[in-house]
C-alpha cells in the first residue's frame, strides 16, 4: 500500500491497518521458523508497511 493511500486513511483506519499488519508479520516469522515460508522478502514488505503506517500516523499528530 502506498503513503498516499494511508493519508487519505482516518486515525481509526491506520490503527486498524497497525494492528493488522503487526499480526502479518508474527505469522509470518512463525512460518520462518518452522521452514513454511515460501517467500521470504515477504517479511522485508511487511515490515516497510508498518514504517510507512507509522509514519503517516505521526505526520497526522503533529
Amino acid at each position: 500500500m502506498k503513503a498516499i493511500e494511508m493519508k487519505k486513511m482516518t486515525d481509526a483506519e491506520l490503527e486498524a491497518k497497525l494492528k493488522e499488519l503487526k499480526g502479518e508479520l508474527f505469522n509470518l516469522r512463525f512460518q520462518h521458523a518452522i521452514n513454511q515460508l515460501d517467500n521470504p522478502h515477504k517479511i522485508a514488505d511487511v515490515k516497510k508497511d508498518i514504517a510507512r503506517v507509522m509514519t503517516v500516523i505521526r505526520e497526522k499528530n503533529a
